[in-house]
């Protein structure tokens, strides 16, 4: 296999650390991606240790490193109980990461659709295999669908008069490539903000194309039943909404942050946050790597 990595880890010594690995223990990297953190972790294994590695693009996985102990899987992240339980893992995991950001190589290769900064395909599958791509969304959903999309996801106070430009475009010539997209929503975005709120409109329709929230709301809650008492988790978040479900399920066990209690007030949650903030790049790490700047990583232990 292709030993390149085409990827650069963002935080990587702070998630290492957050993971507290120890030589012979069980990990997850539930997102492969360019194999960045997967190698480091894989590298402080020992004999015994071992490490399951997800990603749904085929890509990663043809592009996955090897070494003793390190087991890449095909598979969405949703599904991850499912795949511990047949390695016979489950309810054994000592940490468990998960990057949830793009890898650089699907914003660098045109031919994927995820980055307004090059023309292709609207594409922005993960799973080159799944039915449904941003061409599809941007040709049959109804103006309020896609203003829905572009409110919720995108964070884009526009979302209304966007999703109206893109259905007038389509009905004169099809919105199917990234340069159309640009070209239709440019006249709609602020242009002391142009890049951001680009990069919003493309976000949300890679949210809606791959299921990104229900996918993570299923990966958090299979987190409880993965990870060991005293395991960890460590999350790598990029955008608000994910990093809104990601510090309510450390904190409360559920995604939308409701928290219950006992008889005797105390929390039920099964997860415990370690840090009260969330762990950011420093200024010499954005300035290698400028995609890490948004990254925010929050780290939990299972009681």
């Amino acid at each position: 296999m292709n030993q390149e990595v085409y990827h650069i880890p963002a935080l990587l010594p702070e998630s290492l650390s957050a993971l507290d690995i120890r030589p012979g223990g069980i990990y997850v990297d539930a997102t492969l991606g360019g194999g960045g953190h997967s190698r480091a972790i894989a590298a402080m294994l020992g004999d015994g240790g071992r490490l399951y590695s997800f990603d749904q693009d085929a890509d990663a996985i043809e592009r996955a490193f090897t070494a003793p102990g390190f087991t890449p899987i095909h598979g969405n992240f949703r599904f991850m109980a499912n795949y511990l339980d047949y390695y016979g893992v489950l309810g054994r995991v000592d940490g468990i990461l998960a990057d949830l950001g793009v890898s650089s190589h699907h914003f660098d290769d045109a031919s994927r659709g995820f980055s307004f900064r090059a023309d292709g395909p609207l594409d922005m599958r993960m799973n080159s295999n799944a039915s449904r791509s941003a061409a599809d969304i941007v040709a049959g959903a109804e103006a309020a669908e896609l203003a829905r999309l572009f409110k919720i996801y995108g964070e884009l106070p526009q979302a209304r008069r966007l999703a109206d430009a893109i259905v007038k475009a389509r009905n004169t010539a099809p919105v199917d490539t990234t340069g159309r997209l640009v070209e239709v929503v440019s006249p709609l975005v602020s242009r002391a903000k142009e890049k951001k709120e680009l990069a919003q409109v493309f976000q949300a329709l890679r949210i809606a194309v791959n299921g990104e929230m229900d996918a993570l709301e299923s990966f958090l809650n299979q987190c409880v039943e993965a990870l060991r008492p005293g395991g960890r988790l460590a999350v790598i978040t990029y955008h608000s909404l994910e990093d809104r479900m990601v510090k309510n399920f450390m904190r409360t066990g559920r995604t939308d942050g409701h928290e219950e209690k006992d008889l005797f007030g105390r929390s039920s949650s099964p997860m415990k946050p370690l840090g009260s903030k969330p762990i950011v790049p420093t200024d010499d790490e954005v300035e290698r790597n400028p995609r890490s700047r948004s990254a925010k990583l929050r780290v939990a232990t299972k009681l």
